[in-house]
């Protein structure tokens, strides 16, 4: 008897490659607007141009670069239309899973450890990966994986819009405080008072870091 084969896996140098633009881009060592060229990537990561080639398109499909037959790839700019669009999916979608999280009571072990790792995070490279671990612990479980898969799809572009709103104005003591009060609320089964919080919580980051009359 045949067995299909399985999906082949994403070779480890285009892996390794991918993973490092995207932790460069994450923590602003790749600014948005840089231009990422494929000689310069491939001479700094030890590789030839075919893994960084391969890591530049699976990062454009995720949001992170955009590819131009003109210009080549670039880390994409983060602008205030960009952001509320990236958010705007956020505040439809992830009050709702954490709803269905609690109501279908998943545990929330991955959001207090994620929390912690947060609080003693060494730098802000370390925090903002947290609390992206945060938030999908608080989705994750909500019992429908298309809706999961939906939020992952925007979660590294998330991650760029805090890291260019963290450069200007830190805001994650704030943002620290209003998860632990997410998180106490989840875990005292209060689904429409946990969701209402990370509603705010999820607003309230792109209005202070975007407000409407700096447009």
């Amino acid at each position: 008897m045949a067995f299909a084969a399985a999906p082949s896996p994403i070779p480890s140098r285009t892996q390794y490659v991918l993973e490092a633009i995207k932790h460069a881009i994450l923590t602003g060592q790749l600014p948005p607007g840089k231009p990422l060229v494929e000689t310069e990537l491939a001479a700094l990561y030890g590789v030839s141009k075919t893994p960084v080639r391969e890591a530049l398109k699976t990062l454009a499909g995720t949001g992170l670069v955009v590819m131009s037959q003109y210009k080549g790839a670039t880390v994409r700019t983060v602008d205030a239309a960009m952001a509320r669009e990236v958010y705007d999916v956020r505040l439809l979608l992830e009050p709702e899973a954490l709803r269905r999280t609690i109501t279908r009571r998943a545990s929330l072990d991955a959001a207090g450890l994620a929390l912690a790792t947060a609080d003693t995070a060494a730098d802000q490279a370390e925090r903002s990966l947290a609390n992206r671990e945060f938030h999908r612990a608080l989705y994750l479980p909500c019992g429908n994986p298309l809706l999961a898969r939906m939020l992952d799809e925007v979660r590294d572009q998330a991650a760029l819009v805090s890291t260019v709103a963290w450069s200007a104005e830190p805001s994650w003591r704030r943002e620290a405080d209003e998860h632990r009060r997410i998180l106490h609320l989840a875990e005292a089964g209060d689904a429409d008072g946990a969701a209402r919080a990370l509603h705010d919580h999820i607003a309230s980051f792109v209005q202070r870091a975007f407000p409407e009359d700096a447009q």
